[in-house]
């Protein structure tokens, strides 16, 4: 096993993957921004480097810093994370040519399904369900337009590149395609260095569900069930769940089986997620592959029981995965709620002083933070501060357990999204499991408008 490992992450994520790190006595390097010389994961490693000034392309997007970094304190490989470097596939180039493990799947895999096109094309391949789209990038409007004639509006126009919902818009017509297509190509270049636009064919009313995979070098592959990512805001992910309330046992396995059938046929090593649009008569449609660890796996781990960061780390270091798919089974349910350092209503970051932070404990409790009660949220990094993890036989004690928590969950000094938080999980819907990606914008903000 490893002796040393730097972690070119920031924040909740640092900490957790520090975490394992000390749990299986491996020694830890953070790297920081001067704007992160005093967060509480700089102050849990055994080493730390000062990489460069706030702004992430002068810091944690700085491949050469990074691995001078990882040079000077002589660490045998590095987790990304996820988010900033995670899923590029040049830095995991350049992280192998340096001698070090990049902890994560192969550059040539990462490249294929960091690009949407050439991910829907192989996908499509290994006989995966895609959503009718373009197979290739289209490369004006004109021909947006004619495509998306030909499949009918609405559709959805989609960057090849990136994620997080950047430079993605559902359109319902030539006219509003027209208005799109240059502003997200631009912003797609603008955040990924490439704006190169797609189109799919938009499903109605869906629900966002994801396949946890697992692979090693030695051919095998497991997946660890399903998660409900469904409410969204900004088509970012806010509250998840495993298992998903909607799914049938017949839906859940056939999901399963497609995810490994595509890991195989990629040839996948380490975790990823395979994820996917599902309709309300359960057809499901490939959505994209993350090439990385989630932020939401916590609610696989306690509905399994298993460390997701430990196996990243075992399959990095070439070993076999010490589980087949007939081992593992679900034990109750757990959801995951984002505290995002924003206004509840606009989605408006709300950088500042932490003047009070302190997080409720109970049974079936957990956190992952990126604060501490003295932090200061700046505006340079993206706003979520914390993760709470709420555990339970059931999905009603789950509920329970969560609502109970975020009633005394003490953050002051900034605004945050614990009140829509509170909104959503008491909503009839939510409690109904009834919930698709259109929550937000068709019970939330409603809500909060009549308030």
């Amino acid at each position: 096993m490893f002796q040393k490992i730097l972690i070119a992450n920031r924040g909740e994520i640092a900490a957790r993957i520090i975490r394992t790190c000390k749990k299986m006595n491996i020694a830890t390097v953070a790297v920081y921004s001067e704007a992160d010389q005093y967060a509480p994961f700089v102050k849990q490693v055994d080493e730390s480097y000062l990489i460069g000034k706030p702004r992430v392309n002068e810091s944690y997007l700085n491949i050469d810093n990074i691995l001078e970094a990882a040079e000077k304190s002589g660490s045998e490989a590095i987790h990304p994370g996820y988010g900033l470097l995670s899923e590029n596939a040049e830095f995991a180039r350049r992280c192998r040519k340096a001698g070090l493990t990049f902890i994560g799947p192969s550059e040539e895999v990462m490249a294929k399904m960091g690009d949407k096109v050439a991910a829907r094309q192989a996908m499509k391949e290994a006989g995966v369900p895609i959503v009718p789209g373009t197979d290739q990038a289209v490369s004006d409007v004109e021909e947006a337009k004619a495509y998306a004639n030909e499949f009918g509006y609405p559709i959805m126009l989609k960057a090849a590149a990136g994620g997080g919902g950047i430079g993605m818009q559902a359109v319902n017509n030539d006219a509003e395609l027209e208005k799109a297509f240059e502003g997200n190509s631009k912003r797609a270049e603008t955040f990924f260095g490439d704006g190169t636009m797609f189109l799919e064919k938009q499903i109605l009313r869906p629900r966002h569900i994801e396949i946890q995979v697992l692979a090693d070098e030695h051919g095998n592959a497991v997946h660890l069930f399903e998660r409900e990512c469904s409410i969204q805001r900004r088509h970012q992910k806010v509250v998840e769940e495993a298992p998903s309330p909607f799914l049938s046992e017949k839906t859940r396995k056939e999901m399963g089986d497609t995810a490994i059938q595509a890991v195989k046929v990629l040839r996948y090593k380490n975790a990823g997620t395979i994820e996917f649009l599902v309709d309300k008569d359960e057809n499901f449609y490939f959505l994209e592959m993350n090439t990385r660890l989630q932020v939401e796996h916590p609610v696989t781990e306690e509905i399994t029981g298993i460390d997701l960061v430990e196996q990243q780390l075992r399959v990095a270091n070439g070993e076999p995965l010490p589980f087949e798919q007939q081992d593992l089974k679900r034990n109750g349910h757990a959801i995951e709620v984002r505290i995002y350092a924003e206004d509840p209503v606009r989605f408006f970051p709300s950088p500042g002083q932490l003047t009070k932070f302190n997080v409720p404990e109970g049974e079936g409790i957990r956190h992952e933070l990126a604060v501490a009660e003295d932090s200061k949220v700046t505006p340079f990094y993206d706003p979520m501060i914390a993760k709470l993890i709420a555990y339970g036989n059931d999905r009603k004690e789950a509920i329970a357990r969560l609502r109970g928590a975020l009633e005394n969950y003490q953050v002051e000094g900034i605004k945050t999204n614990i009140p829509m938080l509170k909104d959503v999980i008491a909503h009839e819907k939510f409690k109904a499991g009834a919930t698709e990606t259109s929550f937000v914008e068709e019970y939330y903000l409603p809500l909060v408008t009549e308030k």
